[in-house]
């Protein structure tokens, strides 16, 4: 059974049991999002859900997990269900069905050089990209995707590229943890973990002046960022 309005105000109310339930909703399907991704948005009583294509062979107790999660971000409240937990074990497996089809020699490279020194070799090789050149995230890891994506910054320096590289290796290795409706992703375990790396607080510094580059002084102006 595909998602529908209905679905939406079932995963309201076992949210919020007792409380009014009057939102109009619509739901859109899109293929321009990354896989399983989402968003909800809420104008006046207008309730509009946008998923990815790839929600619509999902098992409606997932979704309503999934949906439940973007209720809570868009009414700021806490709370933890049954369909919450089923949606975040689902999206943590994600990475065993996903088509591996991005690469790059350098990211292989660096995955493979880190995989072997800190991990034994027990990471799955994800999808490896280069992303745009910035200064300031430079790093990601897509769960639904199984996608690391490094700044093209990092190709200058392969030491940090190696750094960032186990950061986000760490992010598949760990996953995240929920509490309430938030997920948390640098726990204590991950960041136990990512001082384990050779020289990581030199590494840290460097990273530092690094983003320093993203500013320019300019004369009685102070700093202003390049764009």
């Amino acid at each position: 059974m595909h998602i529908n309005m209905n679905l939406i105000e079932e995963s309201f109310r076992r949210l919020y049991p007792g409380r009014n339930f009057s939102y109009f909703c619509s739901i859109k399907y899109s293929s321009k999002f990354r896989s399983f991704n989402s968003n909800i948005k809420l104008r006046g009583n207008n309730l509009t859900l946008n998923l990815s294509r790839d929600w619509k062979k999902v098992d409606d107790e997932i979704k309503i997990g999934l949906i439940q999660e973007l209720l809570i971000k868009l009414l700021k409240s806490k709370a933890r269900t049954r369909n919450m937990d089923m949606y975040n074990s689902f999206i943590k497996n994600l990475h065993h069905f996903v088509p591996k089809t991005e690469s790059d020699p350098i990211l292989e490279n660096s995955f493979n050089r880190v995989n072997e020194r800190y991990f034994a070799g027990t990471i799955e090789k994800p999808n490896l990209r280069f992303g745009n050149r910035s200064f300031t995230k430079l790093g990601s890891y897509e769960y639904a995707a199984d996608l690391i994506t490094l700044s093209s910054v990092l190709k200058e320096d392969y030491e940090l590229l190696d750094y960032v590289m186990y950061h986000e290796m760490l992010h598949k290795r760990h996953k995240f943890s929920s509490k309430n409706g938030r997920n948390y992703h640098h726990t204590h375990d991950f960041r136990k973990s990512e001082k384990r790396f050779d020289n990581a607080e030199l590494l840290e510094r460097r990273l530092k002046r690094l983003r320093l580059k993203e500013y320019i002084p300019i004369p009685r102006f102070g700093w202003f960022r390049r764009f």
